[in-house]
């Protein structure tokens, strides 16, 4: 990555902006997630778990799409990589992103609005471990979606800047990992405890 620094300007205003949007969103659904199994705040206010995590959800697929279009805007700003500019490398990106979408999609259907958008923290706790494809081939198969959605728009557009901020997007998405999967974990883990107490 380093030898990629060159060509980014990484004072420019939609860079610094888009690495936000990155940083931001997975900081902000682990917060607001868990506050809500802590005080159930959204549940009340919408006076329903349901109608919280639709919202919340909502809320989140409009960020995801303003981070998007952070990203695109980002590397517009910023020069192109003349080795990049490759069929192979084109070809590459566009396969990377068609790999994602198969991902998002199939992960969607395994565990539908709710699952997808935090519904366990809400108390809406899926009956067992979603084991079918795609997570019966990956742990986090939605983050690897987006990991390679961002990777395969930076190869089409040749953008070293959207090389970095691909690199940023796994960094904290791995960050994300850490905090999120124990926790998960901790709610399923107390849901059988519940269970075996009746």
């Amino acid at each position: 990555m380093a030898e990629l620094l060159p060509y980014v300007d990484v004072t420019e205003f939609q860079f610094l902006f888009a690495l936000l949007c990155i940083v931001f969103n997975p900081l902000f659904w682990n917060l607001v997630a868990r506050w809500e199994y802590r005080t159930h705040s959204l549940t009340s206010l919408f006076g329903s778990p349901y109608t919280a995590c639709y919202s919340l959800g909502t809320v989140l697929l409009f960020l995801a799409i303003f981070r998007s279009h952070c990203f695109t805007e980002a590397m517009k700003t910023q020069p192109r990589l003349d080795a990049l500019e490759t069929p192979g490398v084109y070809y590459l990106g566009l396969m990377m992103i068609g790999v994602g979408a198969i991902l998002v999609v199939s992960s969607f259907l395994a565990l539908g609005f709710v699952g997808t958008y935090l519904g366990d923290y809400f108390g809406i706790l899926m009956e067992k471990k979603v084991t079918g494809f795609p997570f019966s081939v990956m742990e986090n198969p939605m983050y690897w979606e987006a990991l390679l959605t961002y990777l395969g728009l930076a190869l089409m557009s040749s953008s070293p800047a959207g090389l970095i901020l691909t690199a940023v997007v796994a960094l904290t998405y791995k960050v994300a990992i850490l905090f999120e999967g124990p926790f998960t974990e901790n709610i399923y883990r107390k849901k059988e405890e519940s269970e075996k107490r009746k």
